[in-house]
């Protein structure tokens, strides 16, 4: 598999050790943390786009291959040689394209690895299609399931469509963990940036119970007096 060996070479030249201590840091890879066990390089998001930009022919097997590495950035950067590859994919490529990353969701497993890949990908490829899968994802025991779930809605946000945000919003709204909070909030204040109604009507039916990550992530551009009105609730 000379291609999925010679993008992991091509990475591990590009890392940096010190580097790596902070990422392992800032993505909680401690015991119990979110993040446990994750290993990381030390390679720069652009430095990966400037490797994934080389590797656009990767297979899936070697996009597989990447994908189950422990390393974080093999990772990401298998899933922007696929976001490459779907943007300029056909109808049927897309497909397999969004198959592949429905079968593969376990090793999508950090946040910045959803948030980069989600509405790209899956929620790119169901803005025509039935979207029941979003709401067997958000039903999931993974968090990471449930935040693609919630992320692949910004596709349809960017296209004046928030229906299904706001009910995976509502689904989740009890959601334990703070990821979820801020994925929730963050998709909601993309709402109100397109249409500032959608986000007021879910804040006024929703405010006084929603977690207060999720409420501050929401509010973050609203003027000062909208603010002060829905955390006073």
């Amino acid at each position: 598999m000379p291609g999925y060996k010679q993008i992991k070479s091509d990475l591990k030249k590009a890392g940096n050790p010190e580097k790596a201590v902070h990422l392992a840091r800032f993505f909680k890879t401690g015991k119990g943390e979110y993040g446990e066990g994750d290993i990381f390089w030390g390679i720069t998001v652009p430095a990966q786009r400037e490797i994934a930009k080389k590797h656009t022919d990767a297979t899936l097997e070697d996009l597989k291959n990447l994908l189950y590495e422990p390393v974080h950035e093999c990772r990401l950067t298998a899933l922007l040689i696929l976001i490459q590859q779907y943007s300029k994919g056909s109808n049927e490529t897309r497909k397999n394209i969004a198959d592949f990353y429905l079968s593969n969701t376990e090793k999508i497993n950090n946040w910045d690895l959803v948030d980069l890949s989600a509405d790209k990908i899956l929620g790119h490829y169901l803005m025509d299609k039935d979207r029941t899968i979003l709401y067997k994802l958000a039903e999931s025991t993974s968090i990471w399931e449930q935040r693609i779930a919630v992320i692949s809605t910004h596709h349809f946000i960017k296209n004046i469509d928030f229906n299904d945000t706001l009910s995976l919003c509502e689904k989740l709204m009890n959601h334990k963990h703070d990821l979820i909070h801020k994925a929730t909030g963050w998709m909601l204040r993309e709402a109100g940036k397109k249409d500032l109604t959608v986000l007021t009507g879910f804040l006024d039916k929703h405010s006084k119970s929603m977690p207060r990550t999720m409420l501050r992530y929401a509010i973050e551009k609203l003027d000062d007096e909208q603010r002060k009105k829905y955390m006073i609730k």
